[in-house]
């Protein structure tokens, strides 16, 4: 089997990369190691900054998200029993979609699909080769036979747990990383949200997050321990926490369709290549998902890479690919440190003392009383421009 790019893992990098290229005319086969359904049911972020949205729309990827997601000009904060809301669109003049992972991944299928673009799922025994080369390959296994995907470049979609970095030899990268002493509780609940913008909770119980899927579907987030354990969260626990740490609002129950916890991490990796093998998205950085940032990173990543991959195809260059790391990790340590502000600011960390939950609280207070340090937040919230 014959193709330009091998791209490794069909998530949000994976799949939006492939379409970038489709559009530059570029072949590419994108190879999963799950299948389509579990593929496009994985529930994860749906905060898209303004900037990724229009590029979905650009990509004629968006009608869906047009129709179905919910335009937010602002968050809230909640804190001290007051909620504080605050306005993006005033102080930046943008706002964020909220529109599940799972459905932009939806969509991306689909359109991949429509164009016959080869996506193999439920591929295993994947091992990637001479990507220090001009002559990669990835060898695979897929309806119980061995096959070989020969490309010029391979791009590692495959997530934190992937083999696209953990294929690259000891030495060459250097990782940096961050583990939150605490984790996030996830429900989705058939309920609607107790506000139509997403609600950031700091309360001495831990932090909370009021979120929504549809109006009438609500994701909802309580912080706790890290090695906490789902099954000492039945429902009545979850509810009463919820209601517990929400101020201002009416918190309404619904039934809990799906529960989780998420561990909380700051991770990168420098560079982010290796030869002809490119990462990008969670196989590169995690963020912790206070911030928002982990699609729009990963959408910034294959941006980058895509036309790089073009200036390749279309005059020989390969400066834009020896400079994607550089060019991406400019913007990753950004949203890396914006979303350790918002862990930093919102969370009740176990070693606080007294006098640190007094700093945060003044730290709220001055936040939501400054113009110049409320517009900080938003222009971080809503993306920063792309170079």
């Amino acid at each position: 089997m014959r193709t330009k790019v091998g791209i490794i893992g069909a998530g949000p990098a994976g799949l939006m990369l492939a379409h970038l290229l489709h559009l530059d005319g570029i072949d590419c086969v994108v190879l999963e190691k799950h299948d389509q359904t579990y593929v496009e049911g994985r529930i994860r972020a749906g905060v898209i900054e303004q900037w990724v949205a229009d590029l979905l729309i650009e990509m004629g990827v968006g009608s869906r998200m047009q129709r179905e997601g919910l335009v937010h000009h602002g968050i809230n904060l909640s804190f001290a029993d007051t909620l504080h809301p605050i306005d993006f669109k005033a102080l930046t003049g943008k706002g964020v979609t909220i529109y599940g992972q799972q459905e932009v991944v939806k969509d991306l299928i689909a359109a991949r699909l429509a164009v016959n673009g080869p996506i193999l799922f439920e591929v295993d025994h994947v091992d990637l080769h001479d990507f220090n080369t001009t002559s990669p390959h990835v060898s695979f296994c897929h309806n119980g036979k061995r096959e070989e995907l020969v490309c010029d470049f391979i791009a590692g979609c495959d997530g934190f747990h992937g083999i696209a970095r953990n294929s690259i030899p000891a030495g060459v990268l250097t990782a940096y990383e961050r583990v939150y002493p605490f984790a996030w509780l996830g429900i989705l609940s058939e309920s609607p949200p107790p506000s139509k913008e997403l609600v950031y909770a700091y309360h001495d119980r831990g932090f909370a997050l009021y979120s929504m899927r549809t109006p009438t579907l609500s994701r909802l987030y309580l912080q706790c321990a890290p090695d906490d354990d789902i099954l000492h969260w039945p429902d009545e626990r979850i509810w009463e926490e919820l209601h517990g740490r929400l101020a201002g609002r009416t918190l309404a129950e619904g039934k809990v369709v799906q529960r989780s916890i998420t561990p909380m991490r700051s991770f990168v990796v420098e560079p982010m290549q290796c030869g002809r093998l490119y990462l990008a998205g969670d196989a590169a950085h995690i963020v912790p998902p206070t911030g928002a940032k982990g699609m729009n990173l990963a959408a910034a990543d294959v941006r980058v890479l895509s036309r790089a991959i073009a200036a390749f195809y279309r005059s020989g260059r390969t400066d834009a690919l020896e400079r994607y790391s550089t060019a991406c990790l400019k913007r990753i340590w950004k949203a890396q440190r914006f979303s350790w502000w918002m862990t930093s600011l919102l969370h009740v960390f176990p070693q606080d003392n007294p006098f640190d939950r007094r700093r945060q609280l003044a730290e709220l207070d001055y936040l939501t009383g400054s113009s110049a340090a409320l517009t900080s937040l938003a222009e971080n919230y809503v993306g920063l421009p792309m170079q």
